[in-house]
């Protein structure tokens, strides 16, 4: 948390400023913004998606299998979904098997963000945005290959360095280090979010300064004792993805991480600092300018970075490190 100087205390939060995409930026030729003539309608997607949400919603019961199967064949084909769908890597007949699939295998559980059948639905969809955008993106597949890419930067190097604009925590490695971390969650219950932390401590250098940005401008916007930008997960392999889902995590495949595009970052816990309204505003305020695809996923929220917005964050990562 940060400690406050000596300067007057800000009694009250300054509203945060409306993102606005800087002038200038070009649009990618596949229409990466929400509305463009060049690609899908990102918010007629979202929109029809909400509304397939309630739907599904309304057939919860074991009994309507068979009712939900028929839905979602007939919803996935409306143009706004099928738009996008067709777009990914998997083609929409892909996604709509996998989507099935997925609903048929659902069991809810602690671990998982999807809380139900509507949940797991509204995730999978909304994250074939990132899928669509990075389609032609590499994956990560072995924990190996993420240790030593080049395209990945280590965050420890550059917190030690001062500068990173937002916080994280490392999955302990060893017996002793789950057993302090334990001591210290009962000690001090909500002094840092309730989170495994980070397995790969690492990051692409555009999503370095996406998230140096957005630390930036949470910190203007709320009072002094709120602590900086949280981020709960970064980039996965491949590999790493099939073993959360094995443990009951809502892990899509194919995923915004496995391709170090995407990001989670604490939600809830800002709760207690009347902060997370400001947070949220921020990141929807980003997705309405097309940097952005948010999915809410209850104590974190999962953000991918548009292509369209990477040139602009190089550029950012590179002034900000003296490159």
């Amino acid at each position: 948390m940060r400690v406050p100087n000596r300067s007057p205390r800000r009694q009250q939060p300054r509203p945060p400023v409306p993102y606005t995409a800087p002038a200038g930026r070009r649009m990618s030729v596949r229409g990466l913004a929400n509305s463009s003539p060049d690609g899908p309608d990102l918010d007629a997607y979202r929109e029809a998606v909400g509304e397939l949400l309630v739907e599904v919603g309304a057939l919860a019961a074991a009994s309507s299998t068979k009712a939900r199967q028929v839905l979602i064949d007939q919803r996935l084909r409306e143009p706004a979904i099928a738009a996008v769908l067709d777009d990914t890597p998997q083609g929409l007949i892909g996604a709509r098997e996998t989507l099935l699939l997925e609903m048929a295998r659902y069991q809810p559980n602690a671990r998982s963000s999807a809380g139900d059948l509507a949940a797991l639905v509204r995730i999978y969809l909304l994250s074939r945005i990132d899928v669509m955008w990075w389609r032609d993106a590499s994956t990560f597949v072995t924990d190996a290959e993420v240790h030593h890419s080049t395209q990945l930067v280590d965050l420890e190097w550059l917190r030690r360095r001062g500068l990173l604009r937002f916080r994280y925590t490392e999955q302990p490695r060893t017996v002793l280090g789950r057993g302090v971390r334990a001591v210290r969650r009962r000690v001090l219950p909500d002094a840092t979010p309730r989170t495994a932390g980070l397995l790969f401590r690492r990051a692409r250098r555009e999503v370095v300064a996406l998230l140096n940005d957005i630390g930036r401008e949470f910190t203007a916007a709320t009072t002094v004792g709120t602590p900086p930008l949280w981020v709960t997960s970064l980039v996965r392999s491949a590999e790493h993805q099939y073993r959360l889902r094995r443990l009951g995590y809502a892990a899509m495949v194919p995923s915004g991480h496995c391709l170090g595009w995407a990001v989670d970052v604490e939600m809830s816990w800002y709760e207690r600092f009347g902060a997370r309204d400001t947070l949220a505003g921020i990141l929807l305020d980003r997705q309405r300018a097309g940097e952005l695809n948010v999915i809410d996923e209850g104590q974190a929220w999962h953000i991918c970075l548009a292509p369209s917005a990477t040139r602009r964050l190089r550029r950012a990562y590179e002034a900000e490190m003296g490159i």
